[in-house]
């Protein structure tokens, strides 16, 4: 049998939520379970402390986990390091700070009260452990297994893995979610919500809307076959049509 290998999607800060989805998996593949994180940790739900400090112990333990880096880890990292609140690929109307976006749940997850227009960033930096910084600063953008490529956003269709653009790989919608040709891999991917993950042929968005008050959907992968899990079991996930 091919090596079953798990995903969790966008988190956003849904502790409860993650613990559940750690259980099922644990539940079918042991403790010994291969992991991939599609990164958002962070923003919106009201535990990204909690988040963090869950999935930096079960490395720490040695467990078989890679966490990716999402463009909402991103902006937590760039709002310590320079009080940045407005990233290039954000709509110029919004603010990393803005209820929409959550990083103010993230903040007040540490005890800091912070708003568009006081971002409180001294009292952030005093309250966010530099550990938590530095893991998310350092977190891969992709993470290639066999004929699956994880990744947050997506990539630029025709161009190199190893040349895509940083920012592409956390924040693409526009020319990637459209694209209905082939790539060298399944990209499995999260960042843009749906109702459900969903089956695309070339891509499976696992991001079901946890951090839009919606489910956190594990799922596995033996080879390019995939399934969601739940609690009455396997749910296999395939193109429509």
């Amino acid at each position: 049998m091919t090596h079953p290998i798990y995903t969790i999607p966008d988190i956003h800060g849904q502790d409860a939520l993650l613990e559940a989805a750690l259980a099922l998996i644990e539940a079918e593949g042991g403790p010994d379970a291969e992991i991939v994180f599609l990164g958002d940790l962070v923003d919106r739900g009201p535990d990204s402390r909690a988040v963090i400090d869950r999935v930096m112990e079960g490395q720490a333990r040695g467990r078989n986990w890679t966490v990716l880096r999402g463009n909402h880890d991103q902006m937590f990292v760039d709002f310590l390091d320079s009080g940045d609140i407005h990233p290039e690929r954000l709509r110029a109307d919004l603010s990393w700070l803005n209820p929409r976006l959550g990083g103010d749940t993230t903040l007040a997850s540490y005890g800091v009260t912070s708003t568009e227009d006081a971002p409180n960033l001294d009292a952030a930096r005093a309250a966010v452990p530099k550990a938590h910084r530095d893991w998310l600063a350092n977190l891969p953008l992709t993470h290639q297994i066999g004929e699956l490529l994880f990744v947050h956003a997506g990539i630029r269709p025709g161009v190199p893995l190893e040349k895509q653009d940083p920012d592409d790989l956390m924040w693409i919608r526009d020319g990637f979610l459209d694209y209905e040709g082939a790539y060298p891999w399944l990209v499995v991917h999260g960042h843009t919500a749906l109702d459900m993950p969903e089956h695309f042929g070339n891509r499976i968005d696992l991001d079901g809307g946890a951090g839009r008050g919606r489910g956190l959907w594990p799922a596995v992968f033996e080879g390019r076959d995939c399934w969601l899990l739940s609690d009455t079991g396997r749910i296999p996930l395939v193109p429509a049509g």
